[in-house]
């Protein structure tokens, strides 16, 4: 029997193809939306840090929300987790399934996904997930995201697959556990509900798809992830075949303050391709060690790249073998700390990016500047009362041969939106004093990086812990084809009395009332060289 990518489906297939999909996508991005608009941290609803997606029963991704890739590629090994734990013989109608742990499918501990098994006729047909980043899932620091932890108990709460609700409802030992090891018990529990929220409204919208579509839904599924592996081949093949590397460098923390090497090798022959990391560092005693599930992430947005006209499904995989060195940075051991992955998997990203640009002739971006600077701040007001919130910041894109990069933009497995100023003082008694553009922190050429961004935040009272992970604060996002390389990024805090503290990559530190937290984020790479050669445009300030 030939391959999917090598015939046609029948006629009466291929006409219900396009309307399934677009009912599939449809139904992704609502449950996209619903998730968000019913979530009660700020991270979730107004910085889209989720994702949702529809999956077949053999744990083949069938739809997705256009949302998140760090989150939505991570998803595929998460229901991989919970399909090993729980057989579709041993579930039923009303199930959901929880999970968090990085050697079981899960990226790093705030992130919890949910899977939901969607029946029709007493018959699973398909699965419902969704992946948010909660607020807190304890550990050693509020937020969940320790910059100093140096294995994966300091992080949080480590949940392998586990039935967190049935048909009478949530479990009732899973959500004492959970709730007796967050610091937010009640932003917890409510965008766990968020979760479930979207997946009961992809269930409902799938069942109705499945009724219209008839007996022959299955085969058209297989049909839409046949036509995508189709397209993805043929974009390979028409790529020259080579091999092709790159090189980039995260900056050291304060457990160890050696920069951490990332590598990647592209071997491209014919229509398949062969994403290698081999090169990477050993794992390291700090957090910036991605499991596999998060560098799948990194893959599956690239894979999507090449054929981005193709239905939004696990079909773009197929053609893709993903080599992740054991015990490295990007497929550590038990008991490594995992909670900065988002640094590594950026990177990675762009490494990916940086190697397929050179199968062209180095036509493609200039490096992103590969910053999702995440932030978690808490503190005690002065009656007591504890707050806390998370925050993500966006930094510079990498130029082109024919565009200018952008500037505060997520780029990449980024896909974060800004948390506004109003929300950040209305949850946490805090003032953001600046939020601008960093003029000239892109880096110069025929076409100048994309800046990154200021923020200045101000502790109105009580006492406080700032969690920074950050990236190039040593390194920087290098230029392509004799641009310059964007500017490094920043962070300072100014204190009372006048003492100015600067912050590494990854740091944790207390702060007091009227001390201002400076975060600037850094540029990404220009392209082409100048002649003469121009120098960066300096570093503009309108505030702090």
């Amino acid at each position: 029997m030939p391959p999917p990518h090598e015939h046609a489906p029948d006629p009466e297939i291929a006409l219900r193809m396009e309307p399934l999909r677009m009912a599939l996508q449809g139904t992704a991005d609502r449950m996209q939306a619903g998730m968000m608009r019913a979530a009660v941290s700020s991270i979730a609803r107004e910085g889209g840090d989720c994702a949702a997606a529809l999956f077949l029963p053999d744990g083949r991704l069938l739809a997705q929300a256009r949302s998140l890739p760090l989150l939505l590629g991570s998803l595929i090994p998460a229901v991989a987790g919970v399909l090993a734990r729980f057989p579709l013989a041993a579930m039923s109608e009303g199930d959901a399934y929880l999970l968090n742990d990085p050697w079981s499918g899960g990226t790093h501990l705030p992130d919890l996904a949910l899977v939901h098994p969607i029946f029709v006729d007493g018959e699973v047909i398909a699965l419902a997930a969704a992946n948010l980043h909660h607020q807190d899932v304890g550990g050693m620091a509020a937020g969940s995201i320790p910059p100093d932890a140096t294995e994966v108990y300091q992080e949080g709460l480590r949940i392998p697959p586990v039935r967190w609700r049935s048909a009478d409802g949530v479990q009732p030992d899973i959500d004492a556990i959970l709730v007796a090891n967050s610091r937010m018990p009640d932003n917890l529990r409510g965008d766990l509900k968020a979760q479930w929220i979207a997946l009961t409204q992809g269930a409902r919208e799938l069942q109705q798809i499945v009724r219209h579509t008839g007996p022959r839904f299955m085969e058209v599924c297989d049909a839409l992830l046949a036509q995508t592996e189709r397209m993805t081949r043929a974009a390979l093949a028409a790529a020259p075949d080579g091999a092709w590397s790159w090189r980039d460098q995260l900056d050291g923390s304060d457990t160890d303050t050696a920069p951490v090497t990332i590598a990647v090798t592209l071997r491209k022959q014919g229509d398949a391709l062969v994403i290698d990391f081999e090169g990477s560092a050993p794992q390291v005693r700090g957090p910036l060690n991605a499991s596999p599930a998060a560098m799948l992430s990194a893959a599956l947005f690239f894979m999507r790249t090449l054929a981005p006209d193709a239905p939004n499904n696990a079909g773009c995989l197929a053609p893709l073998t993903l080599q992740l060195p054991p015990g490295s940075l990007v497929n550590p051991m038990l008991p490594a700390a995992v909670n900065a992955r988002t640094a590594t998997v950026k990177l990675a990203c762009n490494a990916i990016l940086g190697a397929w640009s050179q199968s062209a002739g180095g036509t493609g971006v200039a490096p992103h500047a590969g910053v999702a600077t995440v932030l978690a701040l808490s503190g005690t007001r002065m009656d007591g009362q504890r707050w806390m919130f998370t925050e993500i910041i966006a930094s510079g894109a990498g130029a082109s041969v024919n565009a200018s990069g952008r500037a505060g933009v997520s780029t990449d497995v980024g896909n974060a939106r800004n948390t506004p100023l109003e929300v950040i003082e209305t949850e946490a008694p805090l003032r953001v004093e600046c939020y601008e553009i960093r003029r000239g922190s892109g880096g110069d050429g025929m076409q100048r990086g994309g800046d990154g961004v200021r923020r200045v935040y101000r502790l109105l009272e009580g006492e406080g812990w700032i969690a920074y992970r950050g990236e190039r604060h040593v390194g920087r996002a290098r230029g392509a084809q004799g641009g310059d390389a964007g500017a490094n990024s920043v962070a300072r805090v100014l204190r009372v009395g006048g003492a100015v503290e600067f912050l590494p990559a990854r740091a944790r530190i207390a702060w007091s009332a009227g001390d201002v937290l400076i975060i600037e984020t850094a540029g990404g790479g220009g392209w082409g060289s100048l002649a003469p050669v121009g120098s960066a445009a300096p570093l503009a300030r309108s505030c702090l």
